[in-house]
């Protein structure tokens, strides 16, 4: 299979003990993408002496080993074998993934289209329960996305390095790659997944599910949503329209900003909406059933629950009824305003607010 492109691609794999699993991996890089990349670096994160042996067993010339002398955690290590290359691009993999395809030329060519591209990923198992049609398509034809997640993704590498690679405050792992998207779109750049390209992930082969598992990830979430509190924001849309074209330039900006800040929007609709603009906008039917399992949605974590609704005009009394019902339950105080509002809920204010102008929104 020819290059991709003009541009030099090396693999990244950060590996920690599971050597069948990091070997499937390795094998389905060799066998996919042996003629579009230079070299597989291979970063062992201090493994235990089965996975040492089967590492020094390969017998590929484009990959090399190097074995750290003690555990330094997931973004470290990428961070290592990301600064050992030279090539243009970087494919940092969890080693728990394996390839399918060569998805390669697809990738390149959608940072190549748009130059403020900063990473694009490839679809991974999880992803299908969302509706690709129904979201826009970007420049070189990925879907925005503001909450980055790094089972697999292609980045410009000296952007990366320039940027200082993952935030080594996260420790062994998680919440640290959200945190690289959460800077470079800070910085003006954008993130991406491409729809047409799929990665498949296990997930968890090296962290377990275990005690440890959990409280290290209630510690990055809990690190990660201080440094961005914006991040726990979920709006709750509820709208007899069902077309972007629909909203209007201020409310679009409003929803734009909540999500361009890492925050979530469910929008309720009577009918599916065509076209959403990124990941975090979410569209589903407009009855009972999905209403009141957004309103509870979370109860046990404050990044899930929903922290505001937002109601245009049109929405029938009933739900309007429902809404105010949420808010006492929740100890929320409101205030009217005039008829045909837009309302804004908000968990930290606790109260309800009520405009005719969605400039008016308190974000």
């Amino acid at each position: 299979m020819d290059k991709p492109s003009l541009l030099s691609v090396d693999v990244v794999i950060p590996v920690y003990n599971s050597p069948d699993i990091v070997k499937r991996c390795i094998d389905s890089v060799i066998a996919h993408l042996n003629q579009s990349i230079h070299t597989v670096w291979i970063q062992d994160d201090a493994s235990n002496v089965e996975t040492r042996e089967m590492l020094d067993g390969l017998t590929y010339t484009q990959v090399h080993v190097h074995h750290a002398l003690r555990n330094l955690g997931y973004g470290q290590s990428v961070n290592e074998a990301v600064s050992r290359s030279d090539a243009d691009l970087a494919l940092v993999l969890n080693s728990d993934t394996e390839l399918r395809e060569n998805f390669l030329p697809t990738l390149c060519n959608a940072l190549q289209q748009d130059e403020k591209l900063a990473i694009v990923s490839p679809v991974h198992d999880s992803f299908f329960h969302y509706h690709p049609s129904q979201y826009q398509r970007q420049t070189g034809g990925y879907i925005t996305t503001y909450r980055f997640q790094g089972y697999g993704f292609l980045v410009r590498r000296k952007l990366f390095m320039s940027i200082g690679g993952f935030d080594q405050e996260f420790g062994r792992g998680y919440y640290e790659d959200t945190d690289l998207g959460r800077r470079l779109i800070e910085q003006g750049w954008r993130v991406g997944i491409h729809a047409d390209c799929y990665i498949h992930h296990k997930g968890g082969a090296s962290f377990g599910r275990g005690q440890d598992f959990r409280a290290l990830v209630a510690r990055n979430r809990a690190y990660y949503f201080f440094r961005y509190p914006d991040a726990k924001k979920n709006i709750l849309l509820i709208s007899c329209k069902y077309s972007l074209l629909d909203l209007s330039p201020e409310l679009t900006n409003n929803l734009n900003v909540v999500m361009q800040r890492g925050g979530s929007v469910y929008w309720l609709t009577p009918l599916s909406s065509p076209q959403l603009s990124c990941l975090q906008m979410h569209n589903v039917s407009a009855n009972l059933f999905n209403m009141l399992r957004l309103m509870l949605r979370g109860q046990s974590r404050a990044d899930k629950r929903i922290s505001a609704v937002w109601m245009l005009a049109g929405v029938p009394w009933v739900w309007q009824i429902l809404l105010k019902g949420f808010v006492r339950l929740n100890n929320l105080n409101y205030k009217n305003g005039q008829v045909d509002l837009n309302f804004y809920v908000s968990n930290d204010r606790h109260s309800l607010f009520c405009s005719d102008s969605v400039s008016n929104f308190l974000l």
